[in-house]
């Protein structure tokens, strides 16, 4: 199984560079923690008042995908809760966010993770973990 994270979510939907190569892993359900939602939309707000690179109502389509993803069932969500403990301590020990440490933890139980991270595939690569990166 696969776990996503946010950056790798947030290309697809914005169809950055890449973004085809996400799109291969999503014809099968992967897993994730719950605030990829928080993280994709505000990825999505970023590219609509920061960068302007998107209009609203393009902002409001794609986070209408994000949705669908998720209700659909091809994205599975996770309470983050379950990982905190674990990706604290992998935070602490490789100096990355609690956020990024996240998905390394639940890719820990599930084997694989997609990323566009290098940073963190190096560090999910060090714990084992089979990493995707899409760049």
């Amino acid at each position: 199984m696969i776990v996503i994270d946010s950056s790798a979510l947030a290309k697809y939907l914005l169809r950055e560079e890449g973004w085809e190569e996400v799109e291969k892993h999503l014809l099968k359900p992967v897993y994730s923690v719950d605030h990829l939602v928080k993280e994709v939309s505000n990825a999505i707000w970023k590219h609509t008042v920061i960068r302007r690179y998107i209009s609203k109502t393009t902002a409001l389509t794609i986070y209408s995908q994000l949705k669908r993803l998720v209700d659909e069932g091809i994205i599975v969500l996770e309470a983050q809760e379950k990982y905190i403990d674990k990706a604290f301590d992998i935070a602490i020990e490789n100096s990355i966010t609690i956020y990024d440490a996240l998905y390394i933890a639940q890719a820990l139980k599930y084997g694989e993770l997609l990323t566009s991270d290098r940073r963190q595939a190096e560090i999910a690569e060090r714990l084992g973990v089979k990493t995707i990166v899409i760049t």
